[in-house]
């Protein structure tokens, strides 16, 4: 199983990024696909989740109260990537950002699988 994350690097406040995630080893029908970060001192939190139906259609979505109606969370079936866009970027929103799979809850414990991370800065 590897969840290859990408996309991460320096922007300014109030500009957009967009992360990728690239998934492969899973049985997609049987797992949901989410983003959490991580900042400096701070422990890693829910950022954004998708799961999907048995016919790869995309399920319902949920988003931490933080980013919500700034941060978009979709993917790709063709690619088996999942992606998070980013807009209106404030210094807050710096972490590590993980992609991550998870077949019951979007608790830390519940995660079956994680990426490696990708990192975003904004600068103010």
């Amino acid at each position: 199983v590897q969840l290859q994350a990408s996309g991460g690097g320096l922007v300014q406040a109030g500009g957009s990024l967009t992360l990728s995630c690239a998934i492969s080893g899973l049985t997609f029908t049987n797992y949901a696909a989410g983003w959490f970060r991580q900042a400096p001192g701070k422990e890693r939190e829910f950022v954004a989740a998708m799961s999907w139906t048995g016919s790869f259609r995309s399920g319902p979505t949920s988003y931490a109260d933080s980013v919500k109606g700034r941060f978009t969370i979709s993917r790709d079936n063709t690619k088996n990537t999942v992606y998070l866009q980013m807009t209106s970027l404030s210094y807050e929103d710096t972490a590590v950002y993980y992609c991550a799979a998870s077949r019951s809850s979007w608790k830390l414990d519940d995660v079956d699988y994680w990426g490696q991370g990708t990192l975003v800065t904004v600068s103010s």
